[in-house]
Parts: structure tokens; C-alpha cells; sequence
């Protein structure tokens, strides 16, 4: 392993490596800093970019982006209580407090020290399990990996928050569209309706730009605007005391232990993992009155958590080849599109991209820390600078970025299109990671799914009769099963709350 680190950081180090792994940091900071966007619109935005870069190169920035972009949406949480990621909706509840006692200086400070050391805890896990995973998945079959990614699915619909049948609606569209193009096996077009632009399959950057980023800034420009901040941050202002950080030291450790752990299970991810530990600290806590009201442990539980969840939630994607959250989906697209095929034989074929990015991990969380302190006051500033002349400039970039990627005036209108559908999502209920999860690995599903019937010569029972298939597929039964008693549970209480007269509830 140490050989296999060395070998990491010889990649990393190099000029370029750290150069766009920087660029990565910043602009996913950035980014994550504007209310409504966060590291999935920007990984979105500036994926275009990476195709022009070496792969190892282009993924070192792309997780730049990802984890500077959880970092960064914690800032206009503390300062606004506006958070700028899902996962830093959390950070809200104790941060903004914190800044209208004045302390919005120790907030940020421990925002950027609890993000370290999430992120340190989150790229010690993925060196430690990462590989033993993938010696694990060589083994695996055609079968196996369709019942992993039906698993991945079911998770994603079921582990979530928010209404299971809305979530399976939206995986089931994912998948529907991601049958969109030619038919690998048979060379038929499948679903284009005449367009000859969606004979290659409709654009996976097309499709996140529209659904995260469109849609994200058209639900946000409203109100954010209309809040103003007055706090001023110095570096001296931003110190706490040692009574703070004596106060932190719990809560980040099990932040970390809980986001480390939630963020590599497919479904759960950053968001559940900083909820997870915020609720946590409460349970733990003797004073429960203190939280809401700018308790530094709500702070620090949830940023560790949440950084932790981030760097985890590569372990899955890179040695097994199921992302386990719509970012992480991206990511595997990215790598697709290098021609890199996510799985097993990543670790043993491609030691250079996994190690250096493993190795980058470290150093990009060192520039986090290092850059962010005194980079407050400049965050601070682009949140006071008016929303309505920074949208524009997102939007213009989303449009030149998905033109860029194919030179095709066709793929910006379908932008527009699912820049209209994301928020018609949002305005309805739906969330629209589900789809993306779906959308990628439909194509995937579908061809291990063939592999694995032709295998057993047509006859599906020999599919099911295989002990791991077996088993994964039993596991997704349970969980529907689950949810759905759940759902009846809910309906039968909700059922019981109508009948009782007002005056005895």
C-alpha cells in the first residue's frame, strides 16, 4: 500500500495536477459560496472542461469541485441562512444563529476545521477499503452487477427522504431516458423521434446542466437578493477560544464516524449524513435547549459529517462502478467519457487516476484549509455583490458549456427543456437526483442484465438461483417491501389524525 501511496503522490504532485487541482478547490468553493447551486450544478457547469484535460487530471478537478463546492455552500448558510448546498441546510440551524450574536468569525473557522478533518477521515477510509472492495468485485458476474445496481436503485428511492413513490417515478424516467440513442446490441435508434442529434443518447452534461443548475437558479434568484450582510469577518474575529474547540473535538469525531460511514452506502449520501449528526449531538447533548439557538457542536457535527460523506462516496463509484448520489453519477459519467470504465479493474489497470486521486484528496482539503481562512472576507464580498448580475453570468455559462461539449445548438435547447422540467420538479416535490441516477446506470443495467440472460441461455430462474445474485435481489425485495410498509403506516396515521375531532388533538 505504501508504494501504492507514494505512487498516488508522485501523480498529484506533479505541476498540472496541482495546478487544476487548485482551479477545482476554488471554483467549486465559489460556486458552492452562490445560494441555490452547490457542488452538483457546478460539477455540471465545468464539466466540459475536464474533456480537454489528461483523465487523471480532469477527475482530480472534478472532486476539487466536489468537496470545495460542500465546503463552500456552508458560508452563505453561517452568513445568510441561505444554504448554498442540501447537505449545509443543516449548518443553518446553529450557523446563522451564531452570526447574529456576532460569532459569525468562529462559525466560519470551525466550518473550515470540522471540513478537514471529515475530509481526512473520508480519504483514510477510501485507502483503507477502497481496493479491498475491488479485489471483492472481481469476482462478480454479469448478474451480480445488475442485482448491485438494482440495489444502488432501490436504495436511492427507498434510503432517501421525501416520498418513495415520487422517487421511483423519477428513477423510472431516468432509466427511460437513458434508452434514449442506439441500441448497442442491435444498432437500432432507439426513442430519437426523428432527431439524429439524440442517436448518441441525450447529453448526460445537457441534463444535469438543466436540472441542477437552470433550474437551481431560477427557484433561487427570487429570494436572495432581499437579505443583506452586515457582519464584518476579520481573520482575528474568525479565532475561537479554547473553550469552543475543546467543545468541537466530540462532535467532529462523530460527525466524521457517521458521514464516513453513510457516505459510501448508495442513497444516503452528504445530505442524510449531516442530519444524521446534528441529531445525533442532540441526543448526546445534556443541555438539548442550547441547539437552535448557536450551539458551535451544531456546527461542527454536521460540516465534519457532511466532508466525510463526500470523500466516501467515491468508494463505491470507483471500485464497484454504482454511484451513490447524483454528483458521484456525474463523476462516473466523466470517467465513461474518458474511456475509463469504472469497477474492479480500475485499482489494478489504472493505479495512476485511482492513487493520484486519492492522493489529490489530501492535498485539496490541505488548499481548503489553507486558502478559505483568509479567503473569507473575498466570499464575503461576492455575497454582498447584487444576485441579479451574477445569475445571468451562470446561465450564460451553462449554455456555452454544453455548446462547447458538442458544438450543438440542439443540446442547449435541451438545457432550456430540462431547465423548465427541474423547476417544475422542485415546484411539485420531486427530486431530481433519482433521475440522474437512474439515467446512468440504465444503459449499464440493461447490458449486464443481456450479458447475464445469455449466460444462463435465456432462462432467468438461473440468474436468480446464483447465491449473490440471489441475495442482492432478495436485499432490494426487503427494501421495497420496507418502504412500502412504511408508506402504509404513514397513510394509516394520517388516516387517524383526520377522524379525531379537533378539540381532542
Amino acid at each position: 500500500m505504501w508504494e501504492n501511496i507514494l505512487l498516488g503522490f508522485a501523480t498529484a504532485m506533479t505541476l498540472e495536477n496541482l495546478l487544476y487541482c487548485f482551479i477545482g478547490v476554488f471554483l467549486g468553493t465559489f460556486i458552492g459560496v452562490l445560494p441555490g447551486l452547490g457542488s452538483l450544478a457546478a460539477i455540471s457547469m465545468l464539466l466540459p472542461l475536464s474533456f480537454y484535460l489528461e483523465p487523471t487530471t480532469a477527475l482530480i478537478m472534478l472532486a476539487g469541485i466536489y468537496y470545495g463546492g460542500e465546503y463552500g455552500g456552508s458560508i452563505a448558510s453561517i452568513l445568510l441562512n441561505l444554504p448554498g448546498t442540501p447537505s449545509a441546510a443543516v449548518t443553518c440551524l446553529d450557523g446563522n444563529p451564531m452570526a447574529k450574536q456576532g460569532r459569525a468569525g468562529h462559525a466560519l473557522f470551525i466550518t473550515a476545521i470540522a471540513s478537514f478533518t471529515g475530509g481526512s477521515v473520508g480519504v483514510v477510509a477510501l485507502m483503507g477499503f477502497g481496493p479491498a472492495i475491488a479485489r471483492v468485485g472481481l469476482s462478480f458476474g454479469p448478474g451480480d452487477y445488475f442485482a448491485l445496481m438494482l440495489l444502488g436503485l432501490v436504495a436511492a428511492v427507498t434510503v432517501g427522504g421525501g416520498s418513495k413513490i415520487k422517487g421511483l417515478i423519477m428513477v423510472v424516467l431516468g432509466l427511460l431516458l437513458g434508452t434514449v440513442g442506439t441500441d448497442v446490441t442491435s444498432g437500432e435508434f432507439r426513442y430519437t423521434f426523428g432527431f439524429l442529434e439524440l442517436r448518441d443518447g441525450v447529453s448526460l452534461v445537457a441534463i444535469a446542466m438543466g436540472l441542477f443548475g437552470i433550474a437551481e437558479v431560477v427557484s433561487s434568484v427570487r429570494g436572495a437578493g432581499t437579505r443583506k450582510i452586515t457582519e464584518k469577518v476579520t481573520i482575528r474575529s474568525m479565532l475561537p477560544s479554547r473553550a469552543d474547540m475543546r467543545k468541537t473535538l466530540g462532535p467532529m469525531a462523530r460527525g466524521s464516524t457517521i458521514g464516513g460511514f453513510l457516505g459510501a452506502l448508495p442513497g444516503a449520501g452528504t445530505v442524510i449524513a449531516a442530519f444524521l449528526a446534528y441529531a445525533t449531538e442532540i441526543r448526546v447533548a445534556k443541555d438539548k435547549t442550547i441547539f437552535g439557538r448557536g450551539a458551535i457542536q451544531g456546527v461542527a457535527a454536521p460540516e465534519s459529517a457532511n466532508n466525510a460523506a463526500a470523500q466516501t462516496a467515491f468508494i463505491p463509484t470507483l471500485t464497484i462502478g454504482i454511484p451513490g448520489s447524483a454528483t458521484m453519477s456525474i463523476m462516473l459519467g466523466a470517467l465513461m467519457i474518458h474511456g475509463i470504465t469504472p469497477g474492479p479493474l480500475l485499482v489494478s489497470d489504472h493505479p495512476t487516476i485511482f492513487w493520484g486521486l486519492i492522493a489529490s484528496f489530501w492535498i485539496g482539503n490541505l488548499f481548503l484549509l489553507v486558502l478559505n481562512i483568509p479567503l473569507i472576507g473575498l466570499w464575503v464580498k461576492v455575497l454582498q455583490f447584487p444576485y441579479k448580475y451574477i445569475y445571468p453570468v451562470v446561465i450564460a455559462l451553462i449554455c456555452i458549456g454544453v455548446f462547447s461539449m458538442r458544438t450543438s445548438v440542439f443540446d442547449v435547447g435541451l438545457v432550456v427543456i430540462f431547465g423548465g422540467l427541474g423547476y417544475l420538479l422542485q415546484c411539485t416535490g420531486y427530486s431530481a437526483a433519482p433521475l440522474i441516477l437512474g439515467f446512468v446506470l440504465g444503459p449499464m443495467l440493461e447490458e449486464n442484465l443481456r450479458r447475464a440472460m445469455l449466460m444462463a441461455r435465456g432462462d432467468a430462474m438461473r440468474v436468480v438461483s446464483d447465491p449473490l445474485t440471489g441475495f442482492i435481489l432478495a436485499l432490494s425485495a426487503l427494501m421495497l417491501l420496507w418502504a412500502a410498509l412504511g408508506g402504509v403506516r404513514s397513510m394509516i396515521r394520517s388516516r387517524r389524525m383526520r377522524d379525531i375531532p379537533p378539540g381532542e388533538a
